[in-house]
């Protein structure tokens, strides 16, 4: 029997998950009803939102942090109106080119979805579903969602907005960097181990440091690489005919380098050109061959993210000083094992371009690599049930879903699904930058104009089993 109103779960609430909520409530002409199903206690935060902590910061300036490809200045706009009620967390200086708190933007997003909540204009409406989604399937009339608790529910569409894969923590030494470290058990004179060098070992420090942390932090990774700093630059506009499309990656990559010492040498700035690069990084990414996506991901991330994904200038200082103060340690190596001893840990490591073997003693281990892959133990019970079933399948580089130019999730068979999508983090295999908010927003809005327009067209196919006469019908010319 058809639904009295279209239907499309969202599973995941963070800001990936709000975003096409609400891109889709905003672009339904029809009575439109979305679930959001979130087992954190709130909505729009995620992991990367809900921090209080000040010192952590946007990485992205205040001008392009809107939701809204076609309303740049949304945030802007609603960070002057909270500062016009006298917020006493809203910054008064702020400029759009300023890093704002992460916590801040949360807030933001957060309240994105409120005009929906409940019984929304013109049969548009949102509700929230505080849990965790175990299970995901298509059935003969849509898809149906069950939850940990025991509650289930219909719809004619799902999409999987979960964010980046978890990370599981297991021996006692370690910690998350999402728990502050008192919570974490550490001590205002441990040792501390970071593993990774990138944007959450920056956080991280800063947690540390809010905390009055005296003991040493030593944080490691292969190359020993800082994400580089923002620094204020003039637009470097690329064209079409400016990129090298179909090149190969380490074509690009010597194309990239002479490109940004040329305008280096006409006293331009290297962060211009790989900004400039944006608009064209997914259509690059995918014209890659296999191959080369494995070359990139082996051989050139790591020196991608730090130029790519960089840091607010306040951060820098922070870091800088603790380098300078002795206290943090930055290390280029490999860690080759680690053994449980104590209370803590001893961390062996072989240093970048040295044989010799070292040991450091330490007393707590914080994970801040970035979990990209999906193996078993990265992966919510969510997808790790829909993996092994084979309602989904990983990327040939096991790093994402496997996901068509719209998002549809592909079966173990290659079987495109026409009910489940996907959104975010989980589809990076597919579109390589679509991490941060500017990327996010707009597959969001893309992908919300295609789903409105599946659930218009094709409502029958959506909305009950197709019968005997819709099977035998020829198809349209």
């Amino acid at each position: 029997m058809r639904r009295a109103q279209q239907h499309a779960v969202i599973v995941g609430g963070g800001a990936s998950g709000v975003l096409l909520a609400v891109h889709l409530l905003k672009k339904s002409s029809s009575p439109l009803n979305v679930t959001l199903i979130e087992k954190r206690p709130s909505v729009g935060r995620g992991v990367a939102y809900s921090t209080s902590n000040p010192d952590h910061l946007l990485n992205v300036r205040a001008h392009n942090m809107s939701a809204f490809p076609d309303e740049p200045n949304h945030f802007s706009q609603w960070i002057a109106a909270r500062r016009t009620r006298s917020s006493n967390d809203t910054p008064s200086a702020l400029e759009s080119s300023s890093f704002v708190p992460r916590g801040l933007y949360g807030d933001y997003v957060a309240g994105l979805i409120e005009p929906y909540i409940g019984a929304g204009a013109n049969g548009r409406s949102l509700e929230v579903m505080t849990g965790e989604c175990i299970s995901l399937a298509e059935n003969a009339g849509g898809v149906s969602a069950r939850l940990s608790d025991g509650r289930s529910l219909e719809a004619d569409l799902a999409i999987l907005a979960t964010g980046h894969p978890e990370t599981e923590i297991g021996a006692r030494c370690f910690a998350d960097p999402w728990t502050p470290p008192a919570e974490a058990g550490i001590k205002p004179d441990d040792t501390v181990f970071i593993l990774g060098t990138g944007l959450t070992m920056v956080d991280y420090v800063m947690a540390l440091q809010l905390a009055g942390h005296r003991g040493p932090i030593i944080a490691m990774s292969r190359r020993g690489l800082l994400p580089k700093p923002h620094r204020p630059v003039k637009p470097f506009p690329l064209g079409p005919a400016d990129i090298p499309t179909g090149a190969s990656a380490a074509e690009l990559a010597r194309w990239l380098h002479i490109c940004a010492r040329t305008h280096i040498g006409r006293g331009g700035d290297w962060r211009s050109v790989v900004d400039g690069l944006r608009p064209y990084t997914q259509s690059l990414w995918q014209a890659f061959s296999a191959a080369d996506r494995r070359r990139f991901l082996e051989h050139a991330r790591a020196w991608w993210d730090v130029h790519r994904h960089r840091m607010a200038p306040a951060a820098e200082l922070r870091i800088k000083a603790a380098v300078d103060a002795g206290q943090l340690t930055i290390v280029a190596a490999k860690t080759c094992g680690i053994d449980l001893s104590g209370e803590g840990a001893v961390v062996h490591f072989r240093r970048r371009g040295v044989t010799t073997l070292e040991s450091v003693w330490v007393s707590k281990i914080v994970e801040c690599k970035s979990s990209s892959d999906l193996a078993p133990k990265n992966t919510s019970p969510l997808l790790h049930g829909m993996l092994a079933d084979g309602t989904v399948r990983p990327d040939a580089l096991g790093i994402g879903l496997d996901v068509t130019d719209d998002c549809a999730v592909r079966s173990r068979s290659g079987t495109v699904s026409e009910r489940i999508y996907a959104v975010g983090p989980l589809t990076r295999a597919a579109f390589w930058e679509i991490t941060a908010i500017p990327d996010i927003r707009t597959q969001c809005a893309k992908l919300a104009a295609t789903l409105i327009d599946r659930l218009s067209v094709d409502w029958h196919r959506f909305a009950k089993p197709p019968s005997a006469e819709d099977k035998t019908r020829a198809p349209d010319p």
